[in-house]
């Protein structure tokens, strides 16, 4: 062979490489995706901002966490304005809540992926003394059967339940746990829009009984009130369908993460 013929070879070799190196990059690129994560606050505060990093470090997509409501993250979800749903209930309780505004929505497209558990928190001004409660006696307080301190051996004060909206999972755990397909019918009632704020309204209203979610109460110094049993949350990721390849390999990490505290 002659050292043109040579040459050539080589162009052609190096042109070749070239074409699968870019080809390489490129599906490096395409394998990093950004995904929106949206809705319950519990599962932000208890799982996503802790461990975000180390599951993007894993999977190699970069996540865009949005915290607002287990609801809320379901909708935007169906928008196809998120790629993973956070919500901190069941998802049939939530697919319930929804169906009663929405009937039209597409819900049985919805796929949970259970993430981790936790419990729900009651929390009560400082100034209350009374500090533990049965479970039976927060049912009658949500009812309207209990309506003052007084009848749980503390001052002669109206009780005001202090929760969220329709559509967070800690207020959906807590009535399907204590109240079945029933929702709080207590007296005058103190409605929030997130659950980060009833901490907040709690350490204002010495009568205020707050439902609220257990990492918010244990990075603050609320008093909580402690039950004879707990009640539990579920946290998972939903999809909408099957999850793609990169949503499927964020939720299998929070998984690794949330099993290994890391």
């Amino acid at each position: 062979m002659n050292n043109s013929s040579q040459f050539a070879g080589w162009k052609l070799a190096a042109r070749c490489i070239a074409v699968l190196m870019a080809g390489a990059a490129g599906m490096g690129a395409a394998r990093c995706e950004n995904l929106v994560v949206q809705g319950s606050t519990t599962f932000t505060t208890t799982l996503a901002q802790p461990f975000a990093g180390a599951v993007e470090a894993q999977t190699g997509h970069r996540l865009e966490i949005i915290p607002n409501k287990s609801s809320l993250g379901l909708l935007a979800l169906l928008e196809q304005k998120a790629d993973l749903a956070m919500i901190s209930t069941t998802l049939d309780r939530e697919v319930e809540i929804l169906r009663k505004c929405n009937p039209d929505l597409p819900l049985q497209r919805l796929q949970a992926f259970e993430i981790a558990r936790t419990h729900a928190a009651l929390v009560v001004h400082p100034d209350n003394p009374v500090r533990s409660a049965r479970l039976e006696d927060v049912a009658k307080i949500l009812s309207g059967e209990i309506t003052n301190w007084k009848q749980l051996g503390g001052a002669d004060l109206p009780i005001r339940v202090v929760a969220v909206r329709e559509g967070g999972g800690v207020l959906a755990s807590v009535e399907t746990a204590l109240l079945g397909a029933a929702h709080i019918t207590a007296p005058d009632p103190i409605r929030v829009q997130v659950g980060t704020q009833i901490v907040r309204v709690v350490a204002q209203e010495p009568g205020a009984l707050g439902i609220t979610q257990l990492a918010i109460v244990t990075s603050s110094a609320a008093v909580e009130l402690t039950t004879d049993h707990q009640i539990e949350q579920v946290l998972s990721l939903v999809s909408l369908d099957e999850p793609s390849p990169a949503a499927k390999a964020v939720i299998e990490a929070f998984r690794r993460a949330a099993n290994q505290g890391i």
